[in-house]
């Protein structure tokens, strides 16, 4: 998994005008919290902090703290709905050797069989592992999987050392028919098609009638 460091900084202003304040200076307001401590009030690099949270699940060494340095991991990331800034964090204190639980993506690997279509229903799912190393993602083969299966979340291939907290027969993704499929899609097409068509009709014979 990745490890960062970065280097954080006390906050003692709170409220909406000293995030904005924090946010202007180019670092983002978080706070520290886990293993029974009161929470940490801090400020992080936005710019390093964003490229940190490109890897899901970034194991973050925080310096700068009154204690010395912490491990953690983000737990919420607020981000501006229009412009997509870092607004907030939360994170999460770890330690070596400590489980956590984590979502994972799924990754799909192995070639669809002819004539069939991957219907995938998860696309991540939440497994218990070591706080200092967290795999990437999970993986499911579907290679020389026949038309018709059903893979469940216990046909996921697990690394060492993680376990999973979903049932494990949830079911990940199935592998259908891939002209029922088509021939599904077509339907629908037609019936969206036939829906706009009624829906354009009265509106214009109200047309008409607003001519006359």
């Amino acid at each position: 998994m990745s490890e960062v460091r970065i280097a954080a900084e006390p906050r003692t202003e709170f409220g909406k005008g000293a995030a904005r304040r924090t946010r202007r200076a180019g670092k983002v307001p978080a706070v520290l919290y886990g293993h029974g401590t009161d929470p940490q009030h801090i400020s992080l690099p936005g710019h390093e902090l964003m490229l940190a949270l490109k890897t899901p699940n970034v194991l973050l060494t925080i310096d700068g703290l009154g204690g010395g340095s912490e491990l953690a991991l983000p737990k919420d990331v607020q981000r501006d709905p229009i412009k997509g800034f870092l607004e907030h964090v939360d994170l999460l204190l770890v330690k070596r050797g400590e489980k956590v639980t984590v979502d994972l993506a799924v990754n799909v690997v192995g070639d669809v069989v002819a004539g069939g279509v991957v219907q995938q229903e998860v696309v991540q799912v939440s497994v218990e592992t070591e706080a200092t190393h967290i795999p990437e993602s999970v993986e499911l083969s579907i290679e020389g999987v026949e038309v018709g299966t059903q893979l469940l979340a216990k046909d996921l291939k697990l690394p060492s050392g993680t376990t999973l907290v979903i049932d494990e027969e949830a079911l990940i993704l199935q592998i259908a028919d891939a002209s029922a499929s088509a021939g599904a899609t077509e339907t629908e097409a037609e019936a969206e098609a036939a829906e706009a068509a009624e829906a354009a009709a009265p509106a214009e014979g109200e047309a008409e009638e607003s001519a006359e």
